[in-house]
Parts: C-alpha cells; sequence; structure tokens
C-alpha cells in the first residue's frame, strides 16, 4: 500500500495584483497539476481554472493525461467562444498522474517539472524533466545560443504554445514516465519561480530542507526575495511506502504476544 506527501501552494508576488496561476492536488487521483494563465486580468486566472477544472476532470473519466490536457485546450477556446473568461486567454500547464509506483509527467508551455534525489543530509542531485516550449530553447536546440545564454536572454519568456492558442487546432503534449525511487521529489512549478532563481539554488534550498512543505516555503520566499516579479507556484510530490497489511499484521501479533 501506498501512501502520498505532497505539498503545494501559490502566491501573487511582488509586483502582480492578481494570480492568475492555479494548482490542483488530488491523491486520491495521482494527480497534481500547476497551470499559469495568460491574458491579464478576468481571462489568465479564468483559463487556468478551466485547464485545472478540465484535465481533473477527464482523469477520474479514466482518460490519460494527454488526452485531458489536449481536452483542457478545447475547452479553453470554447470557454473564450462562450463568453467565459476574453479572446487570446491561454495557460501553460505541468502535471503529474501516478498509479502505483508508476508517474507520468506531461506539459504544454515553460512551467516545468523537476525530479529531485537526496544523496546525503543536506545533498542531493536536481534533474529538469520537463523541455520547455518556448523560443529561447528552440535556439538552444538549434546551438544559437547556449543554455548558460539562455538563462538572461531578453525573450526568454516567449512560449511557442499553450493551452488556448488560437492559431493551434491541437496542441502537443509532451510526456515522459517513470518510477518513484526512494528518497525522490518531484517539483511542479510556474515559471515565477524559475525566472527568479537557477537550477543550482532550487537545489540548495531543497537539500537544507527535507521536509515537503518547509522546501515550498522556502522555495518560495527566495523567489520573493530575488524579485517575485511574477505569481509563482509549487507544487511538491513524493511517494511514500507503507507496511503490507501481513506486515502489519505480523507487528500486530507480536505486540500482544509480549
Amino acid at each position: 500500500m501506498s501512501v502520498w506527501k505532497d505539498f503545494a501552494l501559490t502566491h501573487t508576488g511582488n509586483v502582480r495584483t492578481n494570480n492568475e496561476d492555479a494548482f490542483s492536488r488530488d491523491p486520491a487521483l495521482g494527480l497534481w497539476v500547476v497551470a499559469d494563465g495568460m491574458g491579464g486580468h478576468e481571462a489568465g486566472e479564468v483559463a487556468s481554472a478551466i485547464a485545472i477544472e478540465s484535465i481533473s476532470r477527464k482523469i477520474r473519466q479514466g482518460k490519460s493525461i494527454a488526452e485531458a490536457i489536449q481536452h483542457a485546450h478545447h475547452n479553453i477556446l470554447n470557454g473564450t467562444r462562450k463568453g467565459r473568461g476574453a479572446k487570446g486567454m491561454g495557460s501553460t500547464v505541468v502535471a503529474i498522474h501516478s498509479t502505483g509506483t508508476h508517474y507520468q509527467v506531461a506539459w504544454v508551455g515553460d512551467s516545468r517539472a523537476y525530479r529531485w534525489t537526496r544523496t546525503g543530509e543536506r545533498s542531493g542531485t536536481l534533474e529538469q524533466l520537463t523541455t520547455d516550449h518556448s523560443y529561447v530553447q528552440m535556439l538552444v536546440k538549434a546551438g544559437a545560443i547556449t543554455p548558460e545564454e539562455a538563462i538572461n536572454h531578453r525573450d526568454k519568456n516567449v512560449i511557442t504554445q499553450c493551452l488556448g492558442s488560437l492559431e493551434m487546432t491541437n496542441v502537443t503534449v509532451d510526456t515522459l514516465e517513470g518510477d518513484w525511487q526512494p528518497d525522490q521529489w518531484l517539483l511542479l512549478c510556474s515559471d515565477g519561480l524559475t525566472d527568479e532563481l537557477e537550477d543550482s539554488q532550487i537545489s540548495a534550498v531543497l537539500a537544507n530542507n527535507p521536509d515537503l512543505e518547509t522546501a515550498a516555503h522556502a522555495l518560495l520566499q527566495q523567489a520573493l526575495d530575488s524579485g517575485g516579479r511574477d505569481n509563482t507556484t509549487i507544487a511538491i510530490v513524493a511517494q511514500k511506502t507503507a507496511p503490507d497489511a501481513g506486515s502489519l499484521w505480523d507487528t500486530m501479533v507480536g505486540w500482544m504476544r509480549r
């Protein structure tokens, strides 16, 4: 039997007056989603809310995470046509769907997923699992700029696709799969975190905070201290394996025989 450890939070930041980010955590479904809306007040937050609602509903209906995200894209487009939100609204998304010891990560846009594996009391390795759907990432892939140059590139926030893109009938939903390992966390975040903190800074915060909740708050605080120029959303998930029923019963019998 497996149980989840998870924590998520969102913050408007130091500059924005409204929060266009949204998140969903549903351990019963093994589903965690972070969405970063765009389009301004009364639009971006509507797009991210539609994304969250649509994905959760489709997962409950037995759809794959990629199908659920594609459906969210269509729902945002239809929402605009029905007068919900505003024309041109959109949202990035990154999600985890996990069953048993297996998980799948899916995304559209530049919200990210990382895998953190603790290797010592204050050490570990951080891996970026997702690849941004962005103009700068295209430049990196083409060899026009280096990954280091991409960090502070003036066009780093220009994305190549999002849910609700008016010119796209369907979006390309990228996915990857993995199996949970001991001492491993998955981190989902909007670009409000990664615009303020480099990967080495994120890694240092996680190394110094072995509890999910304190780690999430520490990441948020450092992003705010670094400027907090955008909404920031963070979700951290880990799988904790509990003793199986037989082991638990054996333990209880042992206690009763004392």
